[in-house]
């Protein structure tokens, strides 16, 4: 490289974003006021010019400080005026120079500057095995950048000088401006050649890279082009063929339902994740059944559809005493919830316990508070369930899985509010597949049933706003932890006015209705529906007496047939032509006092019944003797009974070894029926008592309560039934424990009207009112 040492003169053109090397030759547009000048005066003499990069392109007016010290001289070949005062000119690059001063004259700039000439060819070695290194590199580069034409490297390949190559090769790559200015700064060609080969190198990696992710997204891309082609005509193939049923329909079909409907974003995300994987199996895959039903429930579920609740309360008050008589305190429980819902939509769902013995209405009520509410209506049976599954589901690991009875019956209700029926959650079951109960504890509590998951699913459910009612028969089979989570509510057995009234309302025209017959042509006449109650039926609900009108109406059709008759009267006289002989005889109280007989009071499944209880007094060597069937409960009353007299045998006036010479034998009727329970304690005792002192017990009395060993009377269960069950046998006196005289205002006014009730606190108590002074 020879160096001028004459200073030279010419003028400046500062440029921005480009470098121009030497031998390269560029088309320029210019614009700036000082550059257009400075290319006038260039043209004017010499037409060489002084090109030079600005650090900054961002510098509209630049100064000494903002151009790089290394340019590049060049001559004007062409020169042309655009409109607006701008220029094009073309420009060949002739050799390096370097500033060593910017003067600025009043309309553009002028530099002196030190030429670089490039003539001297460099024979050595080291500079041949450069070049070809240098070569193969850009021939590489070109092959992979595919950004320069063939022709053009071929003539840069058959330039020998170094210095010229890399000028050449360096003014056709993409480079950075610093990087191509440190190019033009290298006055050395070895120098410079091994710049330019460094940054080969790492533009052919960065191409190579570059090349990988093209080849590999282009690989994707025609993998999903190919695909959707396929695709389309596999749905064209199926149109032709009036094939509707392919899985391509199906996917768009879901697509749809998927856009049409309002699911939440966990649901969404699930869908398509599923259908995805839908779309990669092939038909024949037996795993494309499994998905297809997880996506069709998915969609069918109601995960934003909701009921409005009718918050009339009058209008939910009518329905009630239409479809249910009786049963005040369910009915005012609803209209409660209907008056808090309406002033406030935040409040939870109850979840409300009906128990009661069968046949009293519990699962008909229910269906009466949907319809009350406006609210869609569902049932499912506990009863006998085993398997935890029934409740939360299978997982999809298993052949055939499907969710549980709960989602089961929202996906069937189309609405995430309906009123839900568990029906006889005391019959559940718990085997090795687990235990029910437990799975229905986070259904049946209100702070985590806004994210029940069942198996199946695995997407939370919100159960929140279902409003549960649960039914049972008997409250102390139902476990603790379920108890706690329900609000109890009892129905209790209907006495007979109830069971008339339910009648003659409902159970007569159903019945009619039933069996093709009009009002016109069968008629019940007073009394005759009070005789089916009380000789034809045994129960606390009201089945088996529709049973009975049933078979009254059904045996009145084929009357009306057979004998041509328009109308038929069912009188209290007439009814065993229709039902038979009479079914059943109530266990009737003594007509007189007697010694040793005292009239007890039983709760049973069907309703309360009477209980007499016999002791007789046999010579003997003190054994206690009990017959009748009796329970352990009952067995233990007795013996706690004769304790308490053994205790009391002074002030009873008996002999204090009686016990050691007399067998007392106690028998309660009707062995062949099972009995236990705790309330018959002071009816044993009262008995022992009257047959020990040969005293005779009040015939007009009935009595219940269970006994200490200190003659404590204690609370007992079922006064109601118990009540009615004397009431039916016109004994109108009933002794009871004292802490059983709140429950008294449960029986209807009607009863109580008729009674008396004796509340007492001890056996002395009891005594004084049953036996009969002398």
């Amino acid at each position: 490289m020879e160096k001028q040492d004459d200073l030279k003169v010419l003028p400046l053109l500062p440029l921005r974003g480009i470098v121009v090397f030497p031998y390269v030759i560029v088309n320029l547009d210019v614009g700036r006021e000082k550059s257009v000048v400075a290319l006038e005066d260039a043209m004017v003499h010499d037409h060489k010019i002084m090109l030079s990069a600005q650090k900054d392109p961002a510098v509209d007016d630049p100064t000494e400080k903002d151009i790089y010290e290394m340019g590049t001289v060049a001559e004007v070949r062409q020169f042309l005026k655009l409109p607006g005062g701008s220029m094009r000119v073309l420009v060949e690059g002739l050799h390096r120079a370097k500033i060593k001063k910017v003067n600025c004259l009043k309309k553009y700039y002028t530099a002196e500057i030190v030429e670089y000439k490039d003539d001297t060819k460099d024979n050595s070695i080291n500079m041949e095995a450069l070049i070809r290194a240098v070569v193969n590199q850009f021939e590489e580069w070109v092959k992979l950048s595919k950004k320069i034409p063939p022709e053009t490297l071929v003539s840069v390949v058959m330039i020998e000088n170094g210095g010229h190559l890399c000028d050449l090769i360096a003014s056709h790559m993409n480079m950075k401006l610093e990087d191509k200015q440190e190019l033009l700064s290298l006055v050395d060609p070895v120098k410079r050649l091994e710049k330019l080969y460094t940054v080969l190198s790492k533009e052919m990696e960065i191409l190579n890279i570059e090349k990988k992710i093209s080849d590999r997204v282009r690989s994707q891309m025609e993998k999903i082009q190919k695909e959707y082609y396929l695709r389309e005509q596999l749905k064209a193939i199926h149109q032709e063929l009036g094939d509707k049923d392919s899985m391509t329909t199906e996917i768009d079909e879901y697509k749809e339902k998927m856009s049409k409907g309002k699911y939440p974003e966990t649901v969404l995300n699930c869908l398509q994740r599923e259908i995805k994987r839908l779309e990669r199996l092939p038909a024949s895959s037996p795993e494309t059944g499994v998905i297809r039903t997880y996506i069709e429930w998915l969609l069918a579920l109601p995960w934003s559809i909701t009921s409005h609740d009718k918050l009339n309360i009058k209008a939910a008050e009518r329905v009630l005493e239409k479809d249910h008589y009786g049963l005040e305190k369910v009915k005012e429980r609803i209209l409660e919830y209907l008056a808090v819902r309406k002033l406030s939509n935040k409040i939870k769902a109850p979840i409300i316990c009906l128990v009661g013995p069968p046949g009293v209405g519990k699962t008909s009520l229910a269906s009466s508070i949907a319809k009350a509410m406006g609210r869609k209506f569902i049932r499912a049976s506990l009863g006998g369930i085993r398997d935890e599954a029934e409740i939360r589901g299978h997982r999809r690991t298993y052949i055939g899985a499907l969710p549980g009875r709960i989602i089961n019956g929202i996906k069937n209700a189309g609405s995430r509010n309906p009123v839900f029926l568990l029906d006889e959650i005391d019959k559940i079951a718990s085997d090795f597949r687990g235990d029910p109960s437990s799975a229905l504890l986070e259904v049946l509590d209100p702070e985590q049933n806004n994210s029940f998951s069942d198996h199946y699913i695995e997407i939370p459910f919100d159960l929140s706003q279902v409003f549960w009612i649960v039914t049972a028969n008997n409250i102390a089979n139902i476990p603790r932890p379920l108890r706690d989570r329900m609000e109890m509510i009892s129905l209790p057995s209907y006495t007979e006015e109830e069971k008339y009234q339910i009648a003659h309302r409902y159970l007569v025209d159903k019945q009619l209705a039933a069996n093709g017959l009009e009002k016109k042509q069968l008629q019940f006449m007073p009394g005759a529906l009070q005789e089916i109650i009380a000789n034809y039926t045994r129960e606390s609900g009201v089945r088996e007496l529709e049973r009975q009108i049933g078979a009254v109406c059904r045996k009145a059709a084929k009357k009306i047939l057979e004998e041509d008759k328009k109308k038929i009267r069912v009188t209290v006289k007439n009814i065993p032509d229709f039902l038979g002989r009479v079914k059943y005889m109530h266990t009737r109280a003594e007509s007189k006092p007697q010694v040793g007989v005292c009239t007890g009071l039983a709760w049973t499944e069907v309703g309360g019944d009477i209980l007499p209880t016999e002791v007789s007094i046999l010579k003997g060597k003190g054994n206690l003797i009990l017959t009748g069937q009796l329970g352990d409960v009952m067995k233990e009353s007795a013996k706690t009974g004769l304790s308490y007299i053994r205790s009391r045998s002074d002030k009873l006036g008996l002999d204090p070894q009686f016990y050691e010479k007399d067998d007392i034998h106690i028998h309660l009727p009707e062995g062949a029926i099972p009995k236990d329970g705790p309330s018959a304690g002071i009816t044993m005792a009262t008995a022992m008592v009257s047959a020990l002192t040969e005293t005779k017990v009040r015939n007009d009395i009935a009595m219940t309560g269970e006994i200490t060993l200190r003659g404590r009377v204690l609370p007992i269960g079922g006064l109601k039934e118990k009540t009615l069950a004397a009431y039916r046998e016109k004994i109108y006196t009933i002794i009871l424990p004292k802490e059983n005289e709140r429950d008294v205002e449960d029986i209807e006014q009607e009863v109580r009207d008729k009674m008396q009730f004796i509340p007492v606190e001890n056996m002395d108590e009891v005594l004084k009112y049953a036996l009969v002074k002398e």
